[in-house]
């Protein structure tokens, strides 16, 4: 007597692995495929008594880590990770940079020691008519562990893998992240906006 129990077996094998095959896709699809952020560029300003170039100070921030989110050819999420221990100021050298850090990262502004990181995560990017900054980023960001949405124009750009997110120039105000002077004579000469362009590459 023959028996075809082997082949059905076979044949099972198959259409499984092209079922669970098919689920990986769809997955993909309805997920978005993560790429992991392998360049980054973080630069900030703040800005005393008068929100100029004369009265400000910029500097960087590095990522630690982070991610974006693909669905198909369009950016559709993403978090990042910064670390608070590396903000530093750029327009100034020596005596006067290490003093400037230092109040950044003390309990006058950042408390690094307290809160080591700073995170973002995009919670939804929409279409915009601008010709350079054509999407509009909204996320959450979360600084010395208080929460808040923020939005900002981006350039979002995906070829062959890699997909890139310029920002325009954006601000967020510190307060309401706790980023203050405890010394209220002092921090009234703070502006309270902190300006910032980001620019990730992930791939």
């Amino acid at each position: 007597m023959v028996t075809f129990a082997p082949l059905n077996e076979t044949i099972n094998n198959l259409f499984m692995k092209k079922i669970f095959l098919l689920a990986v896709l769809a997955g993909g699809l309805a997920f978005g495929q993560s790429k992991k952020v392998v360049a980054s560029d973080v630069h900030w300003w703040g800005y005393k008594v008068a929100k100029s170039e004369a009265s400000s100070h910029d500097g960087t921030v590095k990522v630690k880590s982070g991610n974006m989110v693909m669905k198909g050819n369009q950016l559709a999420g993403g978090s990042f990770v910064l670390d608070m221990n590396s903000i530093t100021s750029t327009d100034l050298t020596g005596e006067y940079q290490g003093k400037l850090n230092g109040h950044l990262k003390n309990g006058d502004f950042f408390e690094v020691e307290k809160y080591p990181t700073a995170a973002f995560k995009i919670t939804s990017v929409k279409k915009g008519s601008d010709k350079i900054y054509n999407y509009t980023v909204t996320g959450d960001l979360t600084v010395k562990g208080k929460t808040n949405s923020i939005s900002f124009p981006a350039k979002i750009a995906y070829s062959k893998g890699v997909v890139s997110l310029v920002s325009d120039k954006f601000s967020f105000d510190r307060q309401k992240f706790d980023v203050a002077y405890k010394s209220t004579m002092q921090d009234v000469f703070v502006k309270d906006d902190i300006d910032m362009v980001v620019k990730v590459t992930a791939k």
